[in-house]
């Protein structure tokens, strides 16, 4: 298991980071630091920013309101990107924070809401999925963030998938699918060699049944099941992510 240093808190920032040059904290992360967590001058955070690794860095010039973040040394590099496509039907808030931050703890790169006949939630707010993201980051010692995309339509995702991702696998979690079993139709994807995948979970009331006979026409879709139980969508989602991880993602 990878070491990381879960004793410091971590820290995103936009800037680019670089030995001696100082990161300004924003309102609320000054706000965080030096009034809830009651930081000092010369106390150290983590500072990431999804692109130049992870930072020891030291907390100067605070006031009441703000801080230097200034990096020190690398502790981390930043690791060769993810490539794990999450395709979901977007649920209302509470639970819509919770798949986002599992989703981005179990390896997703890229969180894409797709709108079927029976998504429940008509908004999506991308700038919260986002912050979930980070905030899912900075509390596991993820340096790559999830990259948020804004809601399409599930038809319009299928019938553009050739030409955007033509080579990525789309495994589509089917709860009409007659076996309990979804180790079968993985290994068999195994087989057929290392491919970029996509994962599909659909919406609290299910995909409707044009929609599973739209995918399960499409040769780049495996359908898989997921256990003889009937698992809420949020549950769904990690349930998924660990079977297909542990299969054909970067558990082995």
């Amino acid at each position: 298991m990878p070491r990381y240093e879960f004793r410091m808190q971590r820290v995103h920032v936009d800037a680019p980071l670089r030995p001696a040059e100082a990161v300004t904290a924003s309102k609320d992360q000054a706000n965080y630091l030096l009034n809830v967590l009651r930081l000092q001058a010369g106390d150290e955070v983590l500072l990431f920013n999804g692109r130049d690794g992870e930072w020891r860095a030291t907390v100067e010039t605070p006031t009441r309101k703000t801080c230097a973040l200034v990096p020190a040394e690398q502790t981390r590099p930043q690791p060769a990107p993810s490539d794990f496509d999450y395709l979901f039907a977007p649920l209302k808030h509470a639970r819509l924070d919770y798949m986002v931050q599992k989703a981005v703890e179990m390896g997703a790169s890229r969180l894409s809401p797709v709108i079927t006949r029976h998504t429940q939630a008509a908004r999506v707010n991308t700038e919260r999925m986002a912050a979930n993201v980070v905030e899912a980051a900075e509390q596991c010692g993820i340096l790559q963030l999830a990259e948020v995309r804004e809601p399409r339509p599930l038809a319009d995702v299928i019938a553009g998938w050739s030409r955007e991702a033509p080579d990525r696998q789309l495994i589509f979690c089917d709860e009409g699918e007659a076996s309990q079993n979804p180790l079968g139709p993985l290994e068999a994807l195994k087989a057929e060699g290392a491919r970029p995948l996509a994962l599909l979970i659909g919406p609290e009331g299910g995909f409707s049944e044009e929609e599973r006979a739209l995918l399960r026409r499409q040769p780049f879709v495996t359908p898989i099941p997921l256990g003889p139980r009937v698992l809420r969508a949020d549950t769904a989602a990690v349930a998924a992510f660990a079977v297909v991880q542990a299969v054909l993602g970067d558990w082995r």
